[in-house]
């Protein structure tokens, strides 16, 4: 087999060096995701002319199988390598471990209903042993591991990869998983906030790719967004675009952890939400749901309470997105994370998305599409296996 990494370390580490940035582009891209030459062109941000040719020369050293294999698209030969995603959810974390001549899809998977929530020092042996494991199901070896992903629900500065101030609940000063798993892996980590990994797993591997503004909206314990445009994660100055959890939607409201007051997650983030349904079942002494979970399972089983606090939470939510399409007019908005699993969330955010938006942002037969994650509880850690891969684009920096 071939080992995509030895290619990498061959290629010229200059980032002025144009073919060797130009082979890593269009390496890491078909490692992504087996496409067409014209869909690399548009990932890689490249000419189809320069794809064309870096295509031919990789597949002359045998790691790429051409440009007619299995449908016209270009594709990794069979490879030892393995990328690694990683989601650490407040209360779940989440591994994959994918060989990178296998489809987005044919995994190796390990979760637990622990999160970071327990704190960081906790959970890093049991994520390392996650990850030992994910990868063991690959049929792979540790050092086989070529990239690593990560996705944390907090603000990360897309300058210094380290978590955006105020450093809130459950990180503290100090705590840095990149460094932490990437040393232990021996590769160079990557991370990012996991509603910007979700947006980028959706239009990578969702079935409307092509989207050109695209927002993924991460409703599970806190509220997150990810906003595409053009291929590229909108992240602002210091990686806070997109924190919709923030918006004041009730300027009388809580205190929000943020030290605002009246944040959108203050209404429909878990701990608002098991309230609501504990408070109404307080009347007749029925016992409330502990967790979000099982508010959400309640709720697809019929009980009247979780259905209402879920279907307003959609309503809360469809406000805030209004305001959203307003302001950058996408045409995808993807809603996941535990929410997202009871179906009432998406009919009450239709019902204020479309009364607040501007119709011609919204309407019906426009390109505009407002639908839940086809990825399920996966997209966090597929995007975040996405970014490792891009992160070895400039393989030649050092690990993070």
């Amino acid at each position: 087999m071939g080992d995509v990494r030895d290619l990498l370390n061959q290629l010229p580490e200059s980032p002025t060096s144009t073919k060797g940035t130009n082979r890593r582009r269009v390496l890491m891209a078909a490692a992504i995701k087996a496409a067409t030459q014209a869909d690399i062109a548009r990932r890689a941000a490249l000419s189809p002319a320069t794809v064309s040719a870096v295509v031919r020369e990789l597949a002359d050293t045998g790691l790429l199988s051409g440009t007619k294999d299995r449908g016209g698209k270009v594709r990794l030969a069979p490879v030892d390598d393995v990328g690694v995603g990683v989601h650490l959810g407040f209360s779940h974390l989440a591994v994959i471990a994918r060989r990178l001549d296998r489809e987005f899809d044919q995994v190796s998977t390990q979760v637990t209903a622990e999160g970071v929530g327990r704190g960081w020092p906790r959970m890093l042996p049991v994520v390392k042993e996650m990850i030992a494991e994910a990868v063991r199901g690959t049929q792979r070896r540790m050092e086989d591991v070529l990239s690593l992903g990560i996705a944390v629900p907090r603000m990360v500065d897309p300058r210094t990869a380290a978590f955006t101030e105020p450093i809130l609940f459950p990180w503290r000063a100090g705590d840095d998983p990149a460094k932490d798993l990437g040393t232990w892996l021996k590769v160079r980590a990557v991370i990012d906030n996991d509603a910007n990994l979700g947006a980028l797993a959706e239009q990578t591997y969702g079935t409307r790719e092509n989207s050109e503004t695209v927002v993924y909206v991460k409703a599970s314990t806190g509220v997150g967004a990810g906003i595409i445009v053009h291929n590229t994660v909108l992240r602002g100055h210091r990686g806070m675009a997109g924190e919709i959890g923030h918006l004041t939607v009730d300027t009388d409201g809580a205190v929000c952890q943020c030290g605002g007051r009246g944040c959108l997650e203050t209404v429909i983030g878990a701990e608002a939400l098991i309230g609501q349904a504990r408070a109404a079942r307080a009347r007749n002494s029925a016992s409330g749901p502990e967790t979000l979970e099982h508010l959400v399972r309640s709720a697809n089983a019929g009980d009247a309470v979780c259905m209402r606090v879920v279907q307003d939470a959609g309503r809360h939510l469809g406000h805030a997105l209004a305001q959203l399409c307003n302001t950058l007019n996408p045409d995808l908005i993807v809603i996941g994370g535990q929410l997202a699993e009871c179906p009432l969330l998406l009919d009450g955010c239709k019902e204020t998305l479309h009364r607040f938006a501007l119709p011609g942002a919204v309407a019906e037969g426009s390109r505009f599409a407002l639908a839940l994650s086809e990825l399920g509880t996966w997209a966090e850690a597929q995007g975040a296996l996405v970014l490792g891969l891009r992160g070895q684009e400039n393989a030649g920096s050092a690990p993070a």
